[in-house]
């Protein structure tokens, strides 16, 4: 699939290619729609040798609309994690009062001192009552300390809670 394309697949295009099965280019139709794998295999076995070819015939527009469907979802979610980014960026620059990075460094180090007292591990609760930010605000930046690899996220085995794992200072 293509997430940088806003175009979406059409069944009359579809169609087209799955005609191209005369010209010997069986399962290009697949490639179309996004299922490469697929389109290779019918390359290779001349549309698993015409069964495949007719099957796909009958299913091409609901192939079609899945297809559709799939991007139309990959869309709205990289919509609302952008905007969810945008939210972030206000409420760290709301909470913060100092420039950008310095807020972020200095939220950091209060979250590494706070794990570090509590054996390596931290909830955003733990981290709310550290730092005097907000949840939505120490929940970023935990998370992103995460997603850069310095934190693990798990959970306590006895609360089910989110615990954020810092490796490296734990006793």
């Amino acid at each position: 699939m293509d997430s940088g394309s806003d175009e979406r697949p059409s069944t009359s295009t579809a169609f087209l290619l799955w005609l191209a099965c005369a010209l010997g280019l069986f399962g290009i139709h697949r490639f179309y729609l996004g299922r490469t794998w697929t389109g290779i295999l019918y390359l290779c076995t001349f549309g698993l040798m015409g069964v495949g070819q007719l099957v796909d015939l009958v299913r091409l527009r609901q192939m079609v609309q899945d297809e559709n469907l799939k991007r139309d979802a990959f869309n709205a979610l990289a919509e609302k994690r952008a905007i969810t980014a945008g939210k972030v960026h206000l409420l760290r620059a709301a909470a913060g009062g100092a420039s950008e990075g310095e807020s972020t460094e200095s939220l950091r180090m209060k979250l590494l001192e706070a794990a570090a007292k509590r054996n390596g591990q931290l909830s955003v609760t733990e981290g709310v009552m550290v730092t005097g930010k907000p949840f939505d605000v120490v929940e970023a930046e935990l998370d992103a300390m995460a997603k850069s690899g310095y934190v693990g996220i798990s959970n306590d085995p006895d609360t089910g809670m989110v615990v954020y794992t810092f490796g490296q200072l734990a006793r």
